[in-house]
């Protein structure tokens, strides 16, 4: 039987149809995902990261023996993804009740795409990188969000010029900085104790829930501006748990108003004090990176040079790149930490050691 010209042309209108309708499809597919349109979005999914094993001794378990690698311990972390990278890694969140700081914030983590897919690596212990914000810090870190920071550590690592970081990227502060109010990193009495939040319940978050190294040497800070006197305060404060930091534009002075009346505390967190502590002490030794914009008020430049002409001596090691034309902000530096400060830093930061 023989279709009349009408019907060809009704299956042709049809086929049209589909046809325009799958195209439309496969381009608005991505345009959806990007905006977060339900339901076609991962956000919010749990994420894990494998490999957790409930802690049967207080020092954890080690892999195959190998006292340089510490199992992930558990409890296991309620993360939830926050993005997901082209590579198909996620940067995920967790709200984090901190057993020895009593603070409860937020922090986020990556890993990158080895530490899940590359098979010698499977029971290889990996550095910690702790990235703080500069700002307000709270209640974001904008490390997790801006400045392709994930990309570009995985792209750094690709090119031989970064060890393949784990981050964590807690809150900085416990609320905002309303009339100028910060916590200096610190644990200032009466105050939320945001120095054992840092140095305690983070590095214990990524204990519990990741391969890690058992010794200092695969632990480092990075952080801008105050998040930056954070994490030179912390590597001087804790040198037996952490080795490196890569500081932006930091000051050197813990000058909140909260210190007021709590003169002694603020001189045990006081960054000169801590060095020459250090440097009397004969080690251990100890990697300071800087970064300086151009750009930046003179005094930046001035406290950063002052500090490394005092105290680059004995076990402190320093190393500054001044960003031409920089400016005091993320914009500045997230793309200098792969034009020398993470190359820096990475020579002296430990893991991972592929498995036999």
């Amino acid at each position: 039987m023989t279709r009349s010209a009408g019907s060809h042309s009704a299956a042709k209108r049809w086929i049209i149809a589909v046809a325009s309708v799958v195209a439309l499809g496969l381009i608005a597919w991505p345009v959806l995902i990007h905006y977060e349109i339900p339901p076609f979005t991962d956000k919010g999914d749990p994420v894990t990261y494998g490999g957790v094993e409930p802690d049967r001794t207080a020092g954890g378990t080690r892999s195959g023996g190998d006292p340089r690698v510490l199992m992930p311990t558990g409890p296991v972390a309620d993360f939830r993804n926050a993005r997901t990278l082209d590579d198909g890694t996620h940067v995920s969140v967790v709200t984090l009740d901190g057993k020895k700081s009593g603070f409860r914030g937020k922090v986020w983590v990556w890993a990158p795409k080895e530490y899940t897919d590359e098979p010698k690596f499977a029971k290889s212990g990996f550095p910690v990188m702790i990235a703080l914000p500069g700002g307000p810090g709270f209640d974001s870190n904008y490390w997790w969000a801006g400045f392709a920071f994930e990309e570009n550590m995985a792209k750094w690592y690709e090119e031989g010029k970064s060890k393949p970081f784990l981050l964590a990227m807690p809150v900085l502060n416990p609320g905002p900085d309303t009339d100028g109010r910060y916590w200096d990193g610190s644990d200032i009495p009466g105050q939320p104790k945001m120095g054992t939040w840092l140095t305690e319940d983070v590095p214990d978050l990524m204990r519990q829930n990741f391969r890690t190294l058992t010794s200092r040497d695969g632990w480092a800070f990075m952080g801008s501006s105050t998040g930056g006197f954070a994490g030179v305060k912390a590597v001087l404060k804790h040198p037996d748990k952490f080795k490196a930091v890569i500081a932006n534009g930091p000051d050197f002075v813990p000058d909140s108003l909260l210190w007021r009346g709590h003169e002694q505390e603020q001189r045990e967190n006081t960054p000169s004090v801590l060095a020459k502590r250090l440097i009397a002490a004969g080690g251990p030794d100890v990697y300071m990176a800087f970064q300086v914009g151009t750009r930046e008020r003179a005094a930046t430049m001035k406290g950063v040079k002052d500090f490394m002409a005092q105290y680059d001596k004995g076990p402190i090691h320093t190393y500054l790149r001044p960003i031409e034309g920089g400016k005091h902000d993320g914009a500045t530096y997230a793309p200098n930490l792969g034009l020398g400060p993470i190359q820096w830093i990475s020579r002296y930061i430990e893991g991972p050691t592929p498995s036999s």
